[in-house]
């Protein structure tokens, strides 16, 4: 096995956008809490994709990006969308009719875990005990937010779909960076959720029979709206875009910052009250960005080394 490359620190632009892309992918356990109280799991991926899509497609010609015209280019794009859309997102689903959404916040926060493991046994990356410290660390940290959401006696079928859905999103990142590197970020988002939409449609259909359920209310309506624009569309086309730059893992580092954007927007936008333990969480993850990014601890490393006489 190749011994891989080190891994790449965090592109400094691409924090800002990490920590957005981690508010739009927060609203999406709220947009699907709420639209699965009407609708079955699979109808609401095949909504939350197949609404990406025509956002998208609804804007990528008058943005200059275009999607690929021979039927063996949509390939790459096909396989983003499995390990990426299809898989993930109907494994969280169903697991969040089984388990509650504060562990499956915690198991989504294994994603880099698996990203680095992958990129490991891929040879892509070297495995650095730096990195497995900080991911460790951080998912530590989305524990101490979410400990009092938690339950010892949740059914062990919830959290093994909530690990393998991470473990597929760990796969994509491992895939994008290999096969839509240099890809702009729209054509990418647009591509992987037109596959994503033509596999929903088929196991949704055969599952659910969608054209059998009632309408939902107008609050599911707006969640679905939500779910389709601003978590699904937007957030792949910022995805893609720090997936390009600053690779696989730290890309995946996301869904760390998910559950600390998500408590302090309820603080500032809700007037909810922070607590001792949510501020202890969020120090205990940041931290863990430090240590995964590296630069810090060089710098501190370099400080303290003794000059040479």
């Amino acid at each position: 096995m190749p011994a891989g490359t080190d891994p790449v620190p965090m592109h400094r632009q691409d924090w800002a956008l990490l920590v957005l892309l981690s508010v739009l992918w927060g609203g999406s356990f709220f947009f699907n809490g709420v639209a699965l109280r009407e609708l079955p799991p699979l109808t609401v991926a095949f909504v939350r994709v197949g609404g990406g899509a025509l956002c998208l497609l609804a804007v990528i010609g008058a943005l200059g990006d275009r999607l690929p015209r021979r039927p063996i280019d949509w390939l790459p794009f096909g396989v983003m969308g499995l390990l990426n859309n299809v898989i993930p997102f109907s494994l969280f689903l169903v697991a969040q009719t089984i388990i509650s959404s504060g562990l499956a916040a915690v198991l989504n926060a294994t994603t880099p875990l698996f990203a680095v493991l992958v990129m490991a046994a891929t040879g892509e990356e070297r495995l650095t005990a730096r990195r497995i410290a900080g991911v460790l660390i951080g998912i530590g940290g989305v524990a101490i937010l979410r400990a009092p959401g938690l339950s010892v006696s949740a059914q062990l079928t919830g959290v093994a779909l909530c690990l393998l859905a991470a473990l597929s999103f760990g796969l994509a990142g491992y895939w994008g960076r290999r096969a839509l590197t240099g890809v702009p970020p729209l054509t990418s988002a647009a591509g992987q959720l037109v596959c994503s939409t033509m596999m929903m449609a088929v196991i949704a259909g055969f599952a659910d029979h969608p054209w059998t359920l009632p309408l939902p209310g107008a609050t599911t309506w707006a969640a679905l709206l939500g779910l389709t624009t601003v978590s699904t569309a937007l957030g792949y086309v910022l995805f893609f875009r720090i997936l390009n730059r600053s690779g696989a893992v730290n890309v995946m580092l996301v869904t760390l910052l998910i559950p600390v954007t998500t408590i302090l927007l309820g603080h500032f936008v809700l007037g909810e009250v922070l607590t001792l333990r949510e501020i202890a969480g969020a120090l205990v993850i940041a931290a863990s960005l430090l240590v995964i990014d590296g630069r810090v601890l060089t710098l501190l490393r370099a400080s303290v080394r003794p000059e040479k006489v």
